[in-house]
């Protein structure tokens, strides 16, 4: 198996919300599904079917995060330096004058909405192995774009 990299941060995240499913989602699901056995007919109750499937989605998620952190590998950025790798931040400037900031996290913790750049996504993939003055054009699927890399580092 394939280890999965991510930074500290993303690990503890990812162990956080397993704690969060494991001490207190899935008591909870449980004891809503033991009060909707008590209203009787299972065939037509909504809410112990609603319940159920609820288990059934803690109880993946919960698979599904003990599989990742089975197989994470943290990487602290903090011990990091030189061109572009996992963990770095970087600052771009596209051709329009906008200026990015990224911080380059594996997939279990990206999130472009928090800056939180997927190792395996088209920008990351170009940025890797960059230092700061280069200039990597990037192909995605609404276009080709052409980014300049104004600063790295490792925090």
């Amino acid at each position: 198996m394939e280890k999965i990299p991510m930074t500290p941060a993303g690990h503890k995240a990812l162990n956080d919300e397993l704690k969060q499913l494991r001490s207190v989602e899935r008591p909870a699901i449980i004891r809503a599904i033991a009060e909707a056995r008590e209203h009787g007919d299972l065939s037509e109750n909504a809410e112990y079917h609603s319940a159920r499937e609820k288990q059934s989605f803690i109880e993946g998620r919960i698979k599904e995060l003990e599989g990742m952190l089975g197989l994470a590998q943290v990487i602290d950025p903090k011990t990091l330096s030189g061109p572009i790798k996992f963990g770095a931040t970087v600052v771009l400037v596209d051709e329009d004058d906008n200026e990015k900031t990224y911080q380059i996290v594996g997939e279990a913790e990206a999130d472009i909405e928090k800056a939180l750049l997927n190792i395996k996504s088209p920008l990351a993939r170009a940025l890797i192995g960059k230092e700061e003055g280069d200039t990597v054009e990037v192909r995605t699927p609404g276009g080709s774009k052409d980014y300049e890399i104004l600063k790295i580092s490792y925090v």
